[in-house]
């Protein structure tokens, strides 16, 4: 069954990193432009999930990490595995990640017609 996140080894590290200071975390991509269009990391007692949001999976060595995507911005990525990544920068923002000298980031890549196929359900939060 194809997967519709997966992290980089430098992410995993991050995520490792940031719950051991924070415990659970989450990310959340919304989109639009600014702060929307990156992956923002928050403790998860911090986040209220609408009803809308997808689950896109979840990361981290010991899978603490749960990644949802705002249902307008998955509608524009649905048909793409989502790669996140942490590279050195700075993500200028309020997530986590800020000031760990590295900057959380996603890619994506489109998925063969084999991999729809087998793409598990939508989950979302509320429905």
């Amino acid at each position: 069954m194809a997967e519709r996140l997966s992290a980089t080894l430098p992410a995993v590290a991050l995520i490792d990193k940031l719950v051991a200071e924070h415990g659970e975390i989450i990310f959340l991509q919304s989109g639009g432009c600014c702060e929307g269009s990156g992956p923002l990391c928050m403790p998860k007692n911090e986040f209220h999930p609408s009803p809308s949001d997808v689950v896109l999976g979840i990361l981290g060595t010991e899978q603490k990490a749960t990644f949802y995507m705002g249902d307008s911005h998955f509608t524009f990525a649905e048909n793409m595995h989502t790669i996140l990544d942490a590279q050195p920068g700075s993500s200028g923002s309020f997530s986590l990640d800020c000031g760990s000298g590295f900057a959380f980031i996603t890619q994506g890549r489109l998925y063969s017609d084999e991999e729809l196929a087998s793409l598990p359900p939508v989950v979302r939060v509320g429905y």
